[in-house]
């Protein structure tokens, strides 16, 4: 007997419980991604139109890349409804590029070493760049007028663009080049020092095609002097730039910026426009310039039908330097649990860690707790399923992959997969030892398959009965247990 038929003969044309990963889970994406929600959603998710933060521990399989997900897909839906108020959101989960970076830039010689030298400043360094860099893709994209921007705001988004751009799919320098032109920020008549330098060379060789006299003698002395003094301006301008990109390529330690590219895009403000400004620099190492730029970062926003931004910061367990160590990723996320930053006005931060977390979260001490203040964060610990809310999971996962409505009266129900020997309260109870989705669909599936195998396509049983249901049930959770104690895969 196949699964295939004891679905279709239920009117179940996909299989519901054969993905594990929300992130590659088809019936999920398609179904499920904005019907179905865990019962702690609304106190996660908060208002799109006041961003707030949350923080969520949950184990493994629990559905914090589900919440993820769906964060993203209820911001778009916000946003093509509200035009003139969207949220921005910024997907803050590949951490690999952050570490291998601050590794080089530190000199580091381990895993310890670097994560021990995470600060604040450097994860807002990465999340202004994955911000910046996705605010020019849209731009590229959507090309509004920018010209209308105030010079203020011309001038930030160039600079916050020097900065933080990092795509790999086209130059840097023509991106640079192309948001200069669209804001038009500084034509290039409006540098007289390159054209005082171009003047001087040229005039100097038409001198010397034209004038043969002046080849010789004091007179090119006197003429070499001249073009030198002309493009003295502009060299002055690059040599100042090309300080100014190798400070800043040092203060930006976990982005890999090209100092060639930084430097052409400074040589373009006039001294008196970065004076003042919130430069990033080591030697002083404090994280209120970046506190400035992110304010600048949310007045460009503003400008452009922005109210609020939305971080999304997940999968800190999987970096290779981390390696699922929680000790390690206490190093990467602590830094980030600092109350200033979690309620910056017009940012919510959304937090999915692994629960492993949560013990060091118990241990720290006042300090921590004053600096952090996780009691004004919607703190979510654990992230918990009980069986009633599997058992409502799997029926809904079911609906989907009938191809019924969300309304519809009389819904497929995992009830109707199990032998009436079975009572609901044996199946909610062993649904609640499973705790997780993952676990739910790793036995769901198991079970289907086992009474696949005790049945043949001549003599089919469509319902599960109690026997199979108890043996697989029990093996699953000595799975389980073993997987719990550091043993097996889960």
């Amino acid at each position: 007997m196949k699964i295939d038929q004891f679905l279709e003969h239920h009117g179940i044309t996909l299989d519901p419980f054969s993905e594990e990963d929300a992130q590659t889970d088809t019936v999920f994406k398609r179904g499920c991604l904005r019907t179905i929600h865990h019962p702690a959603w609304t106190k996660f998710f908060g208002s799109p139109s006041d961003p707030s933060t949350a923080i969520v521990f949950g184990e493994k399989g629990s559905g914090k890349t589900a919440l993820r997900l769906q964060v993203i897909a209820e911001i778009e839906r916000f946003n093509q409804h509200h035009p003139d108020s969207r949220v921005f959101v910024i997907s803050y989960d590949d951490f690999n590029p952050l570490l291998d970076h601050l590794k080089v830039a530190t000199n580091s010689r381990s895993s310890e070493q670097t994560l021990a030298r995470v600060r604040l400043a450097d994860h807002m360094d990465a999340i202004l760049s994955l911000g910046v860099t996705r605010l020019i893709d849209l731009l590229r994209i959507e090309k509004p007028n920018l010209s209308q921007l105030p010079p203020e705001l011309k001038r930030d988004a160039l600079l916050l663009a020097a900065l933080y751009d990092q795509s790999t799919g086209e130059p840097l320098q023509r991106r640079w080049n192309w948001l200069r032109r669209q804001t038009r920020f500084r034509p290039a008549w409006q540098r007289p020092d390159r054209w005082i330098a171009a003047g001087g060379i040229i005039a100097l060789f038409t001198l010397l095609a034209l004038v043969p006299a002046v080849r010789d003698g004091q007179w090119l002395r006197w003429l070499l002097l001249a073009t030198a003094a002309a493009c003295v301006p502009l060299t002055f301008r690059w040599a100042r730039s090309h300080w100014q990109a190798r400070s800043l390529r040092t203060a930006l330690r976990v982005l890999n910026r090209d100092p060639a590219a930084l430097r052409h895009a400074l040589v373009w403000f006039n001294p008196n426009e970065l004076a003042g400004q919130p430069l990033p620099d080591e030697r002083r190492g404090g994280v209120e310039e970046r506190y400035e730029l992110l304010r600048k970062f949310q007045s460009l926003l503003a400008a452009l039908g922005y109210t609020g931004v939305i971080v999304v910061i997940d999968r800190v367990d999987e970096p290779q330097l981390i390696e699922g160590d929680p000790r390690r990723m206490r190093a990467l996320v602590w830094p980030l649990l600092d109350h200033k930053f979690l309620r910056h006005p017009g940012l919510g931060v959304k937090l999915l860690l692994p629960i492993e977390m949560a013990y060091y979260l118990e241990k720290e001490d006042k300090a921590f707790y004053d600096r952090a203040r996780p009691d004004k964060l919607n703190l979510i610990k654990p992230l918990r399923w009980s069986g009633a809310s599997l058992y409502d999971l799997a029926g809904d996962r079911l609906r989907v992959c009938a191809g019924r409505p969300p309304d519809d009266a009389n819904p497929p129900r995992l009830r109707q997969f199990l032998d009436a020997s079975i009572s609901d309260d044996a199946i909610t109870d062993a649904l609640h030892q499973l705790r997780t989705p993952r676990q739910l669909f790793k036995f769901l599936n198991r079970l289907l398959q086992e009474h696949c195998h005790r049945h043949t396509e001549d003599k089919p049983r469509w319902t599960i009965d109690a026997d199979t249901f108890r043996s697989v049930f029990q093996s699953h959770l000595r799975d389980l247990e073993a997987f719990d104690r550091g043993f097996g895969h889960g």
